[in-house]
């Protein structure tokens, strides 16, 4: 058996969600494994961003799984790895981690991080070899809405001019740069706006920026039908933080109404414990638990004086 691993190609990306729906939906015993997630994607809106980030398996010409690695700034991730079940236990997974690592090299990643499951030694046997460690749990939660305030207007990306999308942006990095110096999801922002897949909403006081979610929605996004998922939300630290958090998770339920959806879900570490029992107070119930792995083994911005939502699938 021949395995080279390379850049993914355009024409390879129905055949690697196939295989990423078939991996994740055989590890979790689902009746049927390729309908994991259902209408949500992952794989196409990641690789239009950046397909130098976006790595393919093959073996003897045969594309069997993939990896896609996240650039944040200071701060990058890779996922979702996924691998054929035919091709498991056979070292491949090992081989599409070392391409992420040298991403991180390349960009000057001041820390990488992942999200997998909690509850299998496995995972965190393959990540502990190239450096990684076990940090805290990270709840995926979620929340019905079924009303909400509507928005007020100037509060959505989507409806900026150019010029105040110009100065968002140079906020949202402004205030991401003072919780961990460097983070930047700005390219999150650009992407959802670029190709559609929902929208990101800003929260202003008299400061200035107090807090911003970049938020999938629907069908087709990482989101799914009916479903408003914020792939990063963050309220600007400092005193009252707590309760721009709040006002930033009433504008998200704001955005899911507006959007025609009926759910909201997002993440929280853990290790951001006021955050998380704040969304407790609120409503919001786990889905899911995983856990985040660090590299080095520092805290980053997952810290108990940070009011940050994110999803590092």
């Amino acid at each position: 058996m021949t395995v080279s691993i390379r850049l993914l190609q355009a024409n390879e990306l129905a055949a690697a969600d196939h295989i990423f729906r078939l991996a994740f939906g055989t590890l979790l015993g689902l009746p049927e494994p390729s309908c994991y997630k259902e209408d949500a994607t992952f794989l196409l809106h990641r690789w239009q961003t950046d397909p130098t980030a976006a790595f393919a398996a093959e073996v003897d010409g045969k594309l069997i799984g993939s990896n896609m690695v996240v650039n944040w700034g200071s701060f990058g991730y890779f996922g979702p790895l996924s691998i054929h079940p035919d091709f498991w236990d056979q070292g491949i997974g090992q081989r599409l981690i070392e391409p992420a690592i040298a991403c991180f090299t390349q960009w000057n990643t001041q820390l990488a991080g992942l999200f997998t499951f909690a509850e299998s030694p496995k995972h965190h046997a393959l990540y502990q070899k190239f450096g990684f460690r076990l940090r805290f749990l990270t709840a995926i939660m979620s929340k019905p809405i079924q009303q909400a305030q509507p928005l007020l207007p100037g509060n959505k990306y989507s409806q900026m001019s150019e010029a105040e999308r110009i100065e968002s942006l140079k906020a949202s990095y402004q205030l991401t740069n003072a919780i961990y110096p460097g983070l930047d999801v700005s390219k999150e922002i650009q992407t959802i706006q670029a190709q559609g897949l929902g929208d990101t909403v800003f929260l202003w006081d008299n400061s200035g920026l107090a807090g911003f979610a970049v938020c999938h929605a629907g069908a087709n996004t990482e989101a799914g039908s009916n479903t408003c998922f914020v792939r990063f939300g963050a309220a600007r630290s400092g005193t009252h933080a707590g309760q721009r958090f709040e006002q930033l998770l009433d504008i998200c339920e704001n955005l899911t109404v507006t959007l025609g959806m009926s759910r909201l879900v997002a993440g929280v570490n853990t290790s951001r414990d006021e955050a998380y029992l704040r969304m407790l107070a609120r409503g919001f119930r786990s889905d899911m638990i995983g856990v985040a792995m660090h590299k080095p083994n520092e805290p980053g911005y997952s810290r108990p004086d940070v009011f940050v939502l994110d999803d590092w699938r």
